[in-house]
């Protein structure tokens, strides 16, 4: 699947080596128990030490790639192993970005900091998605209201990756909710703060490997310096929380098009092996079945590779973004489940490789925007589509 530098194959070779020897079972062994990987799990310290002691290459003469390009590359191997594996590896995740483009240097080091040259296994989390409120921004519910001492928390947050492992959760809420998106603010709610509760792990049909996790926010108390970016009451709407946020999923949507299209060329491979032992490989309808899927596969590889070419060569891609998102998240539910009607009873028995990847690929349309909400960006940037 990839066609890149010498450097950045040589890397995804190690991660391919590294996927089928840890990954896959460790990801396998979450899905049987229905459980997240508990964080004490020995695969989190390994995995801490495969990133020291093979860190991705960085851009230089040798990695003509930027990093858009570079982030799809190594999302792609990274899913075709295990796509809950990957959101449940340790790091600062998603917030990680938020908080470099919008956060204080202080709040850099302090939140940052030590996700560096650790070997301890830690996680960060970023609490977007509400009860009353996934992808419709406008309707979030969690307000934050100042206080002599900092800022008060009310709302309730649901599907928040790693949140009760995490050494801090970045929390979107309204501060000034009069002026619409613009008001959103993020805080930093650290381990222990008093006021966060109800903390329950989701039980999910797939991705098990890492927590979906809901929690309620009752009069959370989280000081001054906690508030991202610092308070500053001159924020325009472009650089308000909302802003921070939706720049980041912009880029981030590359990302999760590259790790269903990782998924979905491991149902492919599945799929074609299983037709090769069992002989449906004979059959005129399995191989155009199997040709279709490849060349579905390819079109949504190309796309996301020309999202992140774009993004990093400054070129406009909110209508790239969200069209190899979409077709992506797509293409692998499509390719599941064509493997298996290919593989037939013994996936439906739930006892190949293939009903697992069918149950994952699911939440690939739903993350970080919906398809139908992608459709929509396309529409306003296409048609000029009213907001």
């Amino acid at each position: 699947m990839n066609n890149f530098s010498a450097a950045l194959n040589a890397y995804i070779e190690q991660v391919r080596e590294w996927g089928q020897r840890e990954v896959r079972p460790a990801g396998l062994e979450a899905d049987r128990n229905g459980a997240p990987l508990p964080p004490n799990h020995r695969y989190f310290a390994g995995y801490v030490a495969f990133r020291k002691t093979h860190p991705a290459p960085i851009e230089d003469g040798a990695v003509p790639e930027g990093p858009a390009v570079r982030m799809a590359a190594i999302n792609e191997e990274n899913a075709y192993w295990d796509r809950g594996m990957g959101v449940a590896a340790p790091g600062p995740g998603l917030p990680a970005p938020i908080v470099t483009a919008a956060g204080t240097p202080e709040q850099r080091e302090r939140f940052l900091g030590p996700f560096r040259g650790t070997g301890i296994p830690r996680w960060g989390s970023f609490a977007l998605t509400e009860p009353s409120g996934g992808s419709d921004t406008a309707a979030f519910r969690t307000r934050a209201t100042r206080t002599d001492l900092g800022y008060l928390l009310n709302g309730a947050k649901c599907f928040i990756g790693n949140a009760a492992r995490a050494d801090w959760v970045l929390v979107q809420a309204n501060l000034e909710p009069d002026k619409g998106r613009a008001g959103q603010r993020s805080f930093f709610v650290e381990r222990g703060n008093r006021g966060m509760a109800g903390i329950k792990i989701e039980k999910k049909m797939g991705l098990r490997a890492y927590e979906s996790v809901s929690f309620i926010l009752e009069d959370c108390e989280v000081p001054h310096e906690n508030i991202l970016g610092g308070e500053r009451p001159d924020l325009s709407s472009k650089s308000s929380a909302y802003g921070a946020t939706m720049g980041t999923l912009n880029t981030t949507r590359v990302g999760v098009a590259a790790s269903a299209v990782g998924l979905a060329r491991s149902a492919y491979d599945e799929a074609l092996n299983f037709a090769k032992q069992s002989g449906a490989f004979r059959s005129t309808r399995v191989r155009d079945r199997l040709e279709m899927m490849y060349r579905q596969l390819r079109a949504a590889w190309l796309m996301t590779l020309r999202a992140a070419w774009k993004a990093d060569n400054g070129i406009p891609n909110v209508v790239d973004a969200s069209m190899a998102k979409v077709f992506a998240a797509e293409t692998a539910q499509d390719l599941a489940s064509a493997g298996m009607e290919i593989v037939g009873l013994e996936a439906g028995a739930g006892h190949h490789l293939v009903e697992k990847l069918f149950r994952d690929a699911k939440a690939l349309n739903i993350v970080e925007g919906t398809g139908q909400i992608q459709r929509i960006i396309m529409a306003r940037n296409l048609v000029a589509l009213p907001r």
